[in-house]
C-alpha cells in the first residue's frame, strides 16, 4: 500500500496531492489500529512464578549475625600473596575465562543491531545496467522498443519502522537484559575461578602439610628401629622386633611418595586453571595460608543474595529478557506500519543523469498485517512462554541451591571448629601416650607392639589435624563463594561493581511476573 510523489506532477495539483497523502497516512494508521484489536493471540500462559525471597525459610538455620558481606579482594584476606598473585594472573590468562568475557561482547553487539530497528535506515544505490528492452513489453511501439541501453540510477533511500506497539522497543529491552545477563554470568565464571584457585591452593597447603606428617613419622620410626636394634644387641628383643621396625620406616616412605605424588599433580591443577603448561606449577612455592576466625553472617541474608550473587542476578535478568521476548511474540500480530521515501536521478542515457529532468523521488506508507500463518505466530508465543517458564523456575532452582550451599556451608564450619577442639585433645592424649609406651619400651617394661600402637595412634590424629584445618580452609573460601565473593550487581548504566538496592531487585521482580502475565 505505497503513494508515490512524481516530480512530474504540474505545481498546481501538488497541495491536493500532499493532503490526499496525509489523509491516506492518518486512514493508515486508524486502520492498523482497528486491526490491532482483531488479533488473537491463543490461549497460551505462563505456569511459573517467580520465587519470593520471603516465602523461603531460613532465618533458623541463616540467622542474622550482623557479619559483613565478602569484598572483592576477599582472597587477600588468608595474607599469602602469592595466592593473590595467582588468582589475577588466571583471570588474565584462564581461556574459559576469556570465552566467558567474549560472550559479553557478543551479547552487546547483538543489542546494539537491536537497537537499529529504532532509528530510520539510509541507504545509497548507484547502478549502471545495459539492457535489451524487450519489443513485446513495455515500450511495444516505441524507439525503445528492441533497443540497448545504458540504465543509470543515483539514488539515496529512507526507511523508518514506526513501531507504534513498541515492539522494537521490547526486543531492545530483551537484549539488554541478555547482555546484563551474560555480563553477571561472566563475574559467576571470574568467581568460580578465583574459588577453585584458592580452593585447590589450600589443598597444596594441606598436602604440604601431610608431608610434613610423614616426614615426622619417617624419622620418629627410624628411632624406633634404631631402639629396637640396641635392643637386639643386649639380647633384650628378637630380629622379628627389629625387622618389624624396618618395615615401618619403609611403609612411611611409601606414604611420603604418595603425598609427593599428589602434590604434583595439585600443581599441574593449579597450572591448568592459570592457562599455562604443566611446569607453570613447578613455580608455585609452598603456601603459607593464615586461618580465618568462623565467620558471622550478614543480615537479610536471603534478600541479599539476590543482588549479591552473580548466578542469581544472571538468572533473573534471564527471566526479565524472556518476558520481553513475550511482549515481542504478541506485538507479532499487530500489524507494521513504516514509511518509505527516496529521492535521486535516473536515465536511459547516462550523459543525462545528472541534468534536472532526471531527477525522482517518492513517499508513502506501508501497512503489514499477518491474516494467515499456518499457526507459526502462536506456536512462536507458546514457545516463548515455555522459555519463561524454564527461566523462572531455573532462577527458583538458583536460589534455592544458593540458600543450600550456604546452610551447608555454615553447618560443615561450625562442625569442623567442634571436630578441632576434640581432635586437639585427642593429639595431645596420644602424644603423651607415646611418649609413656617408648620410657616403658626403653626401659624394658613394655612392648615394641605398644609402642607400634601408640606411634600409629599419634600418626592418625596428626593426620587427621592436618585433614580438619585443610577443610577448615576450604569451607572458609567456599563461603567466600556461597554469599557472592564481593560482586555486587551494578544499577543500570554502571559498571559491574557497583552497588544496587534491594528495593530495586524486588521491584524489578514483580514488573517482570507482571509483564509475563501480562
Amino acid at each position: 500500500m505505497k503513494q508515490a510523489l512524481s516530480s512530474q506532477a504540474p505545481l498546481s495539483a501538488r497541495p491536493r496531492q500532499l493532503a490526499r497523502r496525509a489523509g491516506t497516512l492518518a486512514f493508515t494508521v486508524v486502520a492498523a489500529a482497528v486491526l490491532a484489536g482483531c488479533a488473537a493471540l491463543g490461549n497460551s500462559h505462563s505456569t511459573q512464578t517467580m520465587a519470593e525471597p520471603a516465602a523461603m525459610a531460613s532465618s533458623q538455620t541463616l540467622p542474622g549475625e550482623h557479619g559483613q558481606w565478602p569484598t572483592q579482594d576477599w582472597v587477600d584476606q588468608f595474607k599469602d600473596p602469592q595466592l593473590s598473585a595467582l588468582v589475577d594472573e588466571a583471570v588474565k590468562d584462564n581461556p574459559s575465562l576469556q570465552a566467558a568475557f567474549a560472550r559479553v561482547e557478543a551479547s552487546r553487539a547483538m543489542a546494539d543491531a537491536t537497537r537499529s530497528a529504532l532509528y530510520p535506515h539510509v541507504e545509497f544505490e548507484g547502478s549502471l545496467i545495459r539492457q535489451r528492452f524487450s519489443e513485446k513489453d513495455l515500450f511495444e511501439g516505441t524507439p525503445l522498443a528492441g533497443s540497448w541501453q545504458n540504465q543509470s540510477r543515483l539514488q539515496v533511500g529512507l526507511s523508518y519502522d514506526f513501531d507504534f506497539w513498541g515492539k522494537n522497543r521490547d526486543a531492545l529491552e530483551a537484549a539488554l537484559s541478555d547482555d546484563r545477563a551474560a555480563e553477571a554470568e561472566s563475574q559467576a565464571s571470574r568467581l568460580i575461578l578465583a574459588t577453585s584457585i584458592a580452593r585447590n591452593y589450600a589443598r597444596l597447603a594441606a598436602l604440604y602439610a601431610q608431608r610434613d606428617v610423614a616426614e615426622r613419622a619417617i624419622a620418629q620410626r627410624r628411632d624406633l628401629t634404631e631402639l629396637s636394634r640396641q635392643r637386639l644387641a643386649a639380647g633384650l628383643d628378637t630380629q622379628v622386633e627389629t625387622t618389624q621396625a624396618r618395615g615401618t620406616v619403609a611403609a612411611s616412605q611409601t606414604d611420603l611418595q604418595r603425598v609427593d605424588e599428589e602434590i604434583a599433580l595439585a600443581r599441574n591443577q593449579l597450572a591448568a586453571l592459570l592457562g599455562k603448561g604443566p611446569d607453570r606449577g613447578l613455580q608455585i612455592q609452598p603456601p603459607v595460608l593464615l586461618a580465618q576466625s568462623t565467620p558471622t553472617l550478614p543480615d537479610d541474608l536471603t534478600i541479599g543474595l539476590l543482588g549479591r550473587r552473580p548466578d542469581l542476578v544472571a538468572a533473573r535478568w534471564r527471566v526479565e529478557a524472556a518476558s520481553k521476548d513475550i511482549n515481542v511474540a504478541k506485538k507479532e500480530f499487530l500489524p507494521d506500519v513504516s514509511l518509505t521515501a527516496f529521492a535521486g536521478l535516473a536515465a536511459l542515457d547516462p550523459s543525462n543523469l545528472l541534468m534536472g529532468i532526471s531527477r525522482t523521488f517518492g513517499i508513502g506508507p506501508t501497512i503489514r498485517l499477518p491474516i494467515f500463518e499456518g499457526g507459526r505466530l502462536r506456536a512462536n508465543l507458546k514457545g516463548k512462554y515455555a522459555g519463561y517458564d524454564i527461566a523462572v523456575a531455573n532462577y527458583n532452582q538458583a536460589l534455592v541451591d544458593a540458600l543450600r550451599e550456604t546452610a551447608d556451608t555454615m553447618t560443615s564450619i561450625r562442625s569442623v571448629d567442634k571436630q578441632i577442639e576434640s581432635q586437639r585433645e585427642a593429639l595431645d592424649l596420644a602424644e603423651h601416650a607415646y611418649v609413656l609406651a617408648t620410657t616403658r619400651y626403653k626401659a624394658g617394661l613394655g612392648t615394641q607392639l605398644t609402642v607400634l600402637n601408640a606411634e600409629s595412634n599419634v600418626l592418625q590424629q596428626r593426620r587427621l589435624a592436618t585433614d580438619l584445618q585443610a577443610r577448615r580452609l576450604d569451607l572458609q573460601m567456599g563461603l567466600m563463594k556461597a554469599l557472592g565473593g564481593g560482586y555486587q550487581e551494578p544499577a543500570e548504566g554502571e559498571e559491574s561493581h557497583a552497588g544496587h538496592s534491594q528495593a530495586g531487585t524486588a521491584q524489578q521482580q514483580d514488573k517482570t511476573q507482571a509483564g509475563a502475565r501480562g
